[in-house]
């Protein structure tokens, strides 16, 4: 397993955003922009893939438990910051049935047809 694959696989597990990503990664003073963020995440065929170092992926896992665990001096509960931030992706962007159009919500009538003619045999 490459370093590309645990990083995805972290990614996915922990629900994280490439924002997040950079976040993380500016807890350990380490400076990475979002496309070579995504340069990680591509397929071993891409011609734009990167391998991942284990600088990197050293630094991420250390800022991973700052991120979820804090300081020493203001340290945090793992699983509180889990579930607030499994909350606030929810809250983010509302589920597609809930935005739908619903019609039985409307005040419409139905429409009677003037021109409706005998059906064609």
């Amino acid at each position: 397993m490459s370093n590309n694959d645990i990083f995805k696989k972290l990614r996915v597990a922990l629900m994280l955003r490439d924002d997040d990503i950079v976040g993380i990664l500016e807890l350990v003073d380490f400076k990475i922009s979002k496309s070579e963020l995504g340069a990680f995440f591509r397929k071993e065929d891409h011609p734009k893939y990167v391998e991942c170092g284990d600088q990197i992926l050293r630094n991420f896992l250390n800022g991973l438990v700052i991120y979820l665990r804090g300081t020493k001096e203001k340290p945090k509960n793992p699983g509180e910051v889990l579930l607030s931030k499994g909350e606030a992706s929810v809250q983010k962007s509302p589920s597609f049935k809930k935005k739908r159009f619903n019609p039985k919500n409307l005040d419409i009538t139905p429409v009677k047809y003037k021109n409706k003619g005998k059906p064609r045999t």
